[in-house]
């Protein structure tokens, strides 16, 4: 079997990256890969456990360098438990969100300097980056929208609409700056017009 290929999706709250990830393990699997489907924070045990802690509501609040700490302890955890094992026996592995997400929540959301992220990303990711990372643009209003309609809303969920939109600035930024590794995909359509782009996309890149 071919090395495994690490697809991380991106974006703002509301713009369906875990349905998509599911359409994008069945395409994978349709050509015949072994495909993990994984998600940050998350994804093994420990990594799952730092995520309920992150994503609750505490009274004391949690300050962006708790965030971020936490957020980079699950992720050294996802990839020594799952990510990277799954690679080196050549399965593609599709994550909900990675290291493009620190930047844009904490680092642009929240103002923390990015060389403290870059920090921290050299130390839990030393050289390794995705493959490919989709990057799902939606405008903030229509996805918090979406994201309090399901019903099952997560603190990330209540932040500003001006906090969004610095998020979904910093994703595209990112993804501008290194066009060899990302793709934007325009989810504020229909789905199926959402997958139609993303069968381009993947076909391109993969």
């Amino acid at each position: 079997m071919s090395a495994g290929r690490f697809i991380t999706l991106e974006g703002g709250e509301g713009a369906g990256k875990s349905t998509h990830g599911v359409f994008i393990r069945d395409w994978l699997q349709a050509r015949g890969r072994e495909v993990v489907l994984t998600r940050e924070p998350g994804g093994s045990p420990l990594a799952e456990e730092i995520r309920r802690v992150v994503l609750q509501p505490w009274d004391e609040g949690v300050g962006a360098e708790s965030e971020v700490l936490l957020m980079f302890a699950a992720r050294a955890a996802h990839l020594k438990a799952t990510v990277l094992p799954a690679l080196a026996a050549g399965k593609d592995v599709v994550c909900d969100r990675f290291i493009d997400s620190s930047y844009a929540y904490q680092g642009a959301g929240k103002g923390l300097d990015e060389r403290h992220l870059a920090a921290l990303e050299a130390l839990v990711l030393g050289s390794f980056r995705p493959d490919l990372t989709l990057v799902f643009d939606l405008p903030p209003e229509q996805g918090l929208a979406r994201a309090r309609g399901r019903g099952d809303a997560n603190r990330f969920e209540d932040e500003s609409l001006a906090y969004m939109r610095r998020v979904r600035e910093c994703f595209l930024r990112r993804a501008a700056a290194e066009p060899g590794r990302c793709r934007v995909i325009d989810a504020a359509p229909p789905l199926e017009q959402v997958r139609q782009s993303l069968r381009v996309a993947l076909e391109a890149r993969l």
